[in-house]
């Protein structure tokens, strides 16, 4: 059985890129799942629950794309136009920041070796093509993704009749107990990143309106663009906030450094009421883990499955810390009990062994 699990996890890793699809299609199935089992507990056929859910996700998903793209695409036009004037007036403002000399020679020596062509390393690109390779090559895969998601919604119970009695009876109650805390880890963690992306990118995005009110216009031209810069990036805890925060500073700093701090303090500020106010709430323990373990994580997730991986990293290794637990648990030997010692004169040893 080790050496059935061994083979089988060594092919599921060689085939990682091609698992992607399947993985994107078992969140999918997660989310719709409580939907389709309210509507089925109304006497509602099955695979007409799921039909209605499908056709409920995609109106919804239509008129997201109809309020926000036509936006999101002006200001990704007007960003592409506005950019040569942006990079000159970035320029002025580190020309005119008052930085020790030796410092400003290594960041113009790395900047003349980056225009010269120098700089860039051919190599750290190679990542880079062949996630984009491996995303083309899996295009084709996410397309049967909703098909498969049908059938497994369809047929949710009765596979996990099947899967059940597929298992030895002195299996099955540790191995739904495993099912119970993955799924909970997961449940938590889904919520939390759907409900704290759109919180994100609401908040950055009526941050950024307050901001071209009251500091620079800059802020609301492009305020769509990077309010879903920062909703998406969310999706990497610890380095995505600082991603997401990296162009609007950026960009800031084109119209001065007053801009600037204001934007540092709007992303720093979003962070702070994320992470103490919003993260406890959602996600309570179940995902909780430190930042070097978090960190940590998302580099190997990254390094194993690509972007993928690095989203998923913090879910898998926390369920695999709750997993571990409960079997060290599970498999740990009874304690046993110390006979007490009985006090002189208050009983005779075999009393008190007795009694302990």
């Amino acid at each position: 059985m080790l050496l059935t699990a061994i083979v089988v996890a060594f092919l599921l890793y060689q085939g990682r890129e091609a698992l992607s699809p399947f993985v994107v299609g078992l969140l999918l199935v997660y989310l719709l799942n409580p939907a389709v089992e309210r509507l089925t507990r109304l006497r509602v056929p099955r695979w007409l629950s799921i039909l209605i859910v499908y056709a409920i996700v995609v109106f919804v998903i239509v008129q997201a794309l109809s309020f926000m793209l036509r936006p999101l695409v002006d200001q990704i036009r007007t960003f592409a136009d506005d950019l040569p004037a942006l990079l000159g007036n970035l320029d002025r403002f580190y020309r005119e920041l008052d930085l020790p000399p030796a410092f400003r020679d290594v960041i113009d020596d790395w900047l003349a070796g980056l225009s010269a062509g120098g700089g860039i390393d051919l190599g750290v690109l190679l990542p880079v093509v062949n996630v984009t390779a491996g995303f083309v090559s899996s295009i084709f895969g996410y397309l049967i993704i909703p098909v498969w998601a049908f059938y497994l919604l369809k047929d949710r119970r009765e596979l996990t009749v099947a899967v059940d009695r597929s298992l030895p009876p002195e299996w099955r109650a540790d191995v739904w107990a495993i099912v119970r805390i993955v799924e909970r880890v997961f449940s938590q963690w889904i919520r939390a990143q759907v409900f704290l992306g759109i919180t994100v990118g609401v908040g950055t995005f009526a941050g950024l309106l307050i901001l071209n009110a009251t500091v620079d216009p800059i802020f609301g031209r492009f305020a769509l663009l990077l309010a879903v810069i920062a909703g998406v990036f969310e999706l990497l805890p610890i380095i995505g906030p600082i991603l997401a925060a990296i162009p609007a500073v950026l960009l800031a700093m084109t119209a001065g450094p007053q801009a600037a701090l204001a934007a540092l303090v709007l992303y720093l500020l979003v962070q702070q009421l994320e992470n103490n106010l919003l993260v406890p709430k959602i996600q309570g323990d179940a995902v909780e883990l430190h930042p070097s373990a978090v960190m940590f994580s998302l580099v190997v997730g990254g390094a194993i499955a690509g972007l993928l991986g690095a989203i998923l990293a913090l879910p898998i290794t926390a369920a695999g810390r709750n997993v571990f637990r409960y079997l060290f648990r599970r498999l740990s030997p009874p304690m046993e009990v110390a006979a007490t010692v009985p006090a002189a004169g208050a009983a005779t040893p075999a009393a008190g062994a007795a009694s302990a």
